[in-house]
């Protein structure tokens, strides 16, 4: 029996003018699970996160987050709930005049008023998860890509989420640090529980760490299953996402 739906998204469709974007997309990401979702570059997919987020309007179906309809939340129960919501950015997306301790503060300043004690505790734990306790005085520029996607990750952990995006986690770092990054991705889910969603052009990242997968192509969630499952397929427009 799967466990209980963390994000369930129905119907959804979303346009710019006549450019449909999404039509009829469906997708549930269930507690504790990695879910995987590939598409190809242009496909919808960070439309999709900006709706599930609140970020941009969706024009017909229904986004449930942790079992709350979004169209229906005000600006602050939105606020609430995105600090349920941890991400990783594609490209890290750390403040370069900041200080790694001042970027994993910074989160934890703007949602929480914990004392300075408890906020220098957070920091630590977060950069022991990531294995980086030593670079909490450095700044971004001083850090090679792997280390910087990984003081994110940790930045994206501080809040301790119930749900986790990652963007491309693996993109522009080499395999021996991409297959790090996955590692430790496989860690963090043991130890906190979090529920996954991981978008992904990396066959495998995708083979590595889902528990399943959805290929989203035309607009639509066109197949769905695991990664086996996929890469077995017969259909032509399945085996391209595995070339």
């Amino acid at each position: 029996m799967k466990n209980k739906t963390v994000i369930e998204i129905k119907d959804m469709y979303k346009s710019f003018g006549e450019a449909e974007v999404l039509k009829n997309f469906n997708l549930k990401l269930f507690e504790g699970e990695n879910l995987v979702l590939m598409g190809k570059s242009g496909s919808g997919k960070s439309v999709m996160i900006k709706c599930l987020v609140g970020l941009m309007d969706f024009d017909q179906g229904s986004i449930k987050v942790l079992g709350k309809d979004i169209s229906k939340m005000k600006q602050h129960e939105l606020d609430e709930l995105r600090t349920n919501i941890g991400f990783l950015f594609q490209g890290s997306a750390l403040y370069d005049s900041m200080t790694v301790r001042e970027n994993l503060e910074f989160p934890l300043r703007r949602h929480r008023k914990d004392s300075e004690k408890k906020t220098e505790a957070l920091v630590k734990e977060a950069l022991e998860n990531v294995g980086l306790p030593q670079t909490i005085d450095l700044m971004p520029a001083e850090l090679s890509g792997g280390m910087q996607r990984r003081i994110a990750l940790a930045r994206a952990l501080i809040l301790k989420p119930k749900i986790i995006i990652y963007d491309e986690p693996t993109t522009g770092l080499d395999p021996i640090t991409a297959k790090e990054i996955i590692l430790l991705m496989m860690n963090i889910q043991k130890k906190y529980a979090t529920s996954s969603l991981i978008i992904t052009h990396d066959v495998d990242c995708a083979r590595v760490i889902s528990n399943r997968m959805i290929l989203l192509l035309d607009g639509k969630d066109y197949a769905e299953g695991t990664f086996n499952e996929l890469a077995a397929s017969g259909d032509p427009k399945i085996k391209a996402f595995f070339k």
